[in-house]
């Protein structure tokens, strides 16, 4: 069978089937039957069909989120009325081909995988005759029960086995148990053989390396995303061992303190039952257990602080790998630059802007047409007009307010001239001076 220990699937729900399943029987018999030997007979037809089947195919596979398949369960998945495709073979080739679909046994063949140890029987090809194969191709088509995997769907999987170790509590040891690992991922793969795959495939990708340690296998996890991991050393060998035997110390101090606590109740019961000798002894023996509790915690408490310290050290040394990796880009960064040149180049700003403050000031002093002002000279020119505007001003009678176009009587006339009269005689004597000055030239003049 093409699934071990799993039930066969039965046919797809009708709701994952296309409209024309159950409504277009002439339809669905051309794509149930078989292709044409070449393509090149009808290419139009060949084409569609496979475009059909290829696409429920894949879908299948993604809906389930089973990696793996085979042509039985396919056929049985597609029954209709009784009848199975007749073409799922060669549709399942042209899949291999175009690298949707990988043989397991190829797969398996194609990662260094010597700790593998599965118990269910898997045949894996020999290295040679898969490269063989991955290199001049295989037009054969699967048998009906050969293990098929949805390339697509294995590496998306495996990245989601990748994240969710990183976001469990183990991701804080750098190595853990293969048997932890599989119960912690046990909602992921439904089976231990999907399980062996999506390792197999993380350690394609080299995010994950396994190393079989007295009996048991270790598996190492890339520190980050995108990292790749470096291969198991003794260091991780020991860690590992550290955690073993504090998981080993936990669990007797689990185990001893529920047999002192059982010792004390059976010393209680005693007193009950007046039995004081049996209660003497049950607490001498909750005494001693009390003491090897306390030495097992001395002993946890040392390999913890071991383990402390090695995670410690592990952060320094990524941080001093941060560090160095910042100092030699930083080197990189002011490979040409100097303190005599920082200095030189401000020395050179700040002529150019002494120099374009000078242009700046002789462009700004230049006066139209050539002749040049001085701003305190105008300034004292103007404050002595202004002084002289307010000595000369005149009250001037007000104008009279005529109506345009209408005649001027001669009362009007003589009272406007007498006006005149009037504020000429005020000025006169506001300006002796300046009216004696033109009567001495005059007799001068004569």
């Amino acid at each position: 069978m093409c699934s071990p220990g799993e039930a066969p699937p039965g046919p797809a729900p009708a709701g994952d089937l296309p409209p024309e399943w159950e409504t277009d029987d002439e339809r669905m018999a051309f794509l149930f039957s078989a292709f044409k030997q070449s393509r090149e007979v009808n290419s139009t037809e060949w084409d569609s069909k496979m475009a059909f089947w290829v696409g429920l195919v894949l879908a299948r596979g993604r809906r389930r989120g089973a990696v793996r398949t085979c042509l039985r369960e396919l056929q049985n998945g597609f029954e209709r009325r009784g009848s199975v495709p007749l073409g799922l073979g060669t549709v399942l080739r042209e899949l291999l081909r175009r690298g949707k679909l990988q043989r397991e046994s190829d797969f398996m063949a194609s990662v260094d995988s010597s700790w593998i140890s599965w118990g269910v029987g898997v045949f894996i090809l020999k290295p040679l005759k898969w490269t063989l194969s991955s290199v001049l191709g295989d037009s054969k088509i699967p048998e009906e029960d050969e293990v098929l995997i949805y390339v697509e769907l294995l590496q998306e999987k495996a990245e989601e086995v990748y994240r969710f170790y990183q976001n469990s509590a183990l991701s804080s040891h750098p190595v853990v148990a293969l048997s932890e690992l599989r119960s912690l991922c046990a909602g992921l793969c439904p089976d231990e053989r999907t399980f062996y795959l999506l390792l197999l495939q993380l350690q394609k990708e080299k995010r994950v390396t396994i190393l079989e340690q007295n009996g048991e296998k270790i598996v190492k996890f890339a520190r980050g995303l995108h990292a790749k991991v470096s291969p198991m050393n003794d260091v991780d060998i020991g860690v590992y061992q550290l955690m073993q035997s504090e998981q080993l110390l936990s669990q007797k101090v689990e185990s001893l303190s529920q047999e002192a606590e059982k010792c004390k109740e059976d010393a209680r019961s005693a007193c009950r039952a007046g039995k004081k000798q049996l209660a003497l002894r049950c607490l001498k023996a909750k005494r001693r257990t009390e003491r090897r509790i306390e030495e097992l915690h001395s002993k946890l408490d040392a390999v913890q602080g071991i383990l402390d310290r090695i995670y410690a050290s592990q952060t320094d040394q990524m941080v001093f790998n941060a560090y160095q990796a910042g100092v030699g880009a930083l080197k990189l960064s002011m490979k040409d630059v100097t303190v005599e040149r920082a200095e030189n180049l401000v020395d050179q700003i700040q002529e150019l802007c002494d120099t374009q403050d000078e242009v700046a000031q002789t462009l700004a002093g230049v006066g139209i047409n050539g002749l040049e002002m001085d701003s305190e000279e105008l300034e004292k020119e103007l404050d002595s007009l202004l002084q002289d505007s307010s000595k000369d001003s005149l009250e001037l009678p007000p104008v009279p307010h005529k109506v345009p176009g209408a005649p001027i009587s001669d009362a009007e006339l003589e009272a406007e001239l007498e006006q005149l009269s009037v504020s000429a005689g005020d000025l006169a004597q506001k300006t002796p001076s300046a009216s004696s000055e033109p009567k001495t030239a005059l007799g001068l003049n004569l």
